[in-house]
């Protein structure tokens, strides 16, 4: 992969190793709110699915962001809201996630839900498939859905 859509790490800090999970934007202004409650949940859920987590890094980017990711590396010429890069197989959890914060404001307006549900919604999407769950038939959706309500009610 082209090192242009992945984050630069700075490792000229004291404690040069990185945080298990870490937030970072691309091409968007947004910046998330209480991250480290989003990490202790996500933390939270890997735990529960008995995954050992290495690292993930979130990237928070616009539309033209993700579409560029989509075409190059999966040869997909459409928008979507998440791309997850898994470097390893579970039960290790290490992993680059894409998100579009375009798509999903425009899913929270779509499924009359709000922005932050929304994205939490597709950030435990992105941590259930590294968890080893799929959605490619109607029974792996539903039972994807399922997973992703039970996690979302233990976000506190």
């Amino acid at each position: 992969m082209s090192e242009d859509f992945f984050p630069e790490f700075d490792e000229s800090t004291e404690d040069s190793s990185p945080k298990p999970i870490q937030f970072f934007s691309e091409d968007t202004d947004f910046i998330l709110d209480q991250p480290s409650v989003i990490s202790d949940w996500v933390k939270s859920i890997i735990s529960k699915e008995e995954k050992s987590l290495r690292q993930i890094n979130f990237i928070l980017c616009s539309d033209e962001y993700l579409h560029k990711i989509n075409v190059e590396y999966l040869n997909h010429d459409t928008l979507t809201d998440i791309i997850t890069f898994p470097y390893s197989d579970p039960p290790i959890i290490h992993s680059d996630i894409f998100i579009s914060v375009e798509r999903v404001e425009e899913n929270a307006h779509k499924f009359k839900t709000s922005f932050p549900d929304e994205l939490h919604r597709v950030i435990i999407h992105g941590v259930l498939h590294l968890c080893g769950y799929g959605d490619k038939t109607e029974e792996e959706k539903s039972f994807m859905r399922q997973k992703e309500n039970e996690a979302l009610k233990l976000l506190v």
